[in-house]
């Protein structure tokens, strides 16, 4: 049984100073971090709780009933949501993710979505607005997510055998509610729909090929994610790390694949086309190939802290300003001076790291942050 690491200071209190900058930082959409890398894509936490307690990112040991969620004071709101969005857009966004922890579980989240909808970017073009879920209130909520001005969903989804995926997510949830789910969402036209799959090897690898089999030629897009080494708790051992290569030749010896141009700049997941052209799957390599230098996702905690890498250890804490007598400028200011000094770039860095790096206990967890 691996050693499971619990951390012993909630990582969601240390900080970064926010400072604004003397001289007005234009946004001119065209901002570069450090690395020369632009600022496209947000992903905004609007919830740190979840209802599934999956080991890889919520594990039932340390997300129990005594967990201390952040309470809904310190949550920004909607409206504060509303504002940092559009600021991040005068610097280059054109995509906003919601996340969580499950973001459906944030109540009137149709609201916000009414709102970020009606945003546009620099160029005049609405946003490309999409949420990750795991599908357990999909089939209630498609629909409205829809009216609301949602454009597509990505759902996680570790496998079909019923047992494996209630073992995965640990709170007995049967795989046929989220199918369920899946298919409101495309009846909905909440699409394309994207279905993450985190592979962990001895755990559900074996639901590789059942799963390309259900989804090829659905019109959905299956992509495989390799287990990674996220937050503090979910006990990460390289060995239970399936290389993307493994997956996509286990696939192919079965159906045919060829290679598929990046659908756009930045793209995580390597994308294979299914030889008949009945569709396509996608792999994400965080741990074996590193996409580092492409990277332009910038991740906004449910309370205000702009987190700069998926691996890093502080955010930014910019709820102070939100919530202060501060102009749109100085904050949008704020914001991109601290864009401008990212270089973060931990995957690329991880195999010249001392090898109990991973057991530091200083990385932000998943659930709080979104993927």
């Amino acid at each position: 049984m691996s050693e499971r690491v619990i951390p012993l200071v909630d990582q969601r209190i240390a900080a970064l100073p926010v400072q604004i900058p003397a001289m007005p930082i234009p946004a001119t959409g065209l901002l570069g971090d450090a690395l020369g890398r632009p600022l496209r894509d947000l992903r905004i936490s609007v919830t740190d709780r979840c209802n599934f307690r999956c080991s890889y990112c919520m594990p039932k040991e340390v997300f129990d009933k005594d967990y201390p969620y952040l309470p809904h004071s310190a949550l920004l709101t909607f409206e504060e949501i509303t504002r940092v969005a559009r600021l991040f857009i005068g610097h280059g966004v054109q995509k906003i993710r919601l996340t969580g922890g499950e973001p459906l579980l944030r109540k009137n989240i149709e609201v916000l979505i009414e709102q970020l909808a009606a945003l546009r970017t620099t160029e005049g073009k609405p946003l490309d607005l999409t949420l990750t879920t795991n599908g357990s209130l999909l089939e209630r909520k498609a629909r409205s997510l829809k009216a609301a001005g949602l454009h597509r969903v990505t759902v996680s989804l570790d496998g079909l055998d019923d047992a494996v995926f209630r073992r995965m997510n640990d709170v007995d949830f049967p795989v046929a509610d989220v199918l369920r789910g899946i298919d409101a969402a495309r009846q909905a036209g909440l699409g394309p729909i994207k279905v993450n799959m985190v592979v962990k090897r001895g755990t559900n690898d074996h639901e590789i090929l059942p799963m390309a089999r259900h989804f090829k030629g659905s019109g959905i897009v299956l992509r495989f994610i390799e287990y990674m080494d996220v937050g503090a708790t979910n006990g990460w051992r390289m060995d239970e790390v399936m290389p993307s290569a493994e997956v996509v030749d286990l696939i192919r010896q079965e159906l045919p694949l060829v290679p598929l141009d990046p659908a756009a700049p930045g793209e995580t997941a390597e994308r294979w086309g299914y030889a008949d052209g009945s569709g396509e799957i996608g792999v994400i390599s965080s741990v074996t190939q590193a996409f580092c230098r492409d990277c332009n996702r910038a991740r906004l905690s449910t309370e205000g802290k702009l987190y700069l890498c998926l691996f890093a250890d502080k955010g930014h804490d910019l709820r102070p300003l939100v919530r202060g007598d501060v102009s749109d400028e100085a904050l949008s200011g704020a914001i991109a001076s601290i864009w401008q000094g990212r270089s973060d770039r931990y995957s690329e860095l991880r195999a010249s790291l001392p090898p109990d790096a991973s057991k530091s206990g200083r990385r932000i967890e998943m659930s709080y942050i979104g993927g």
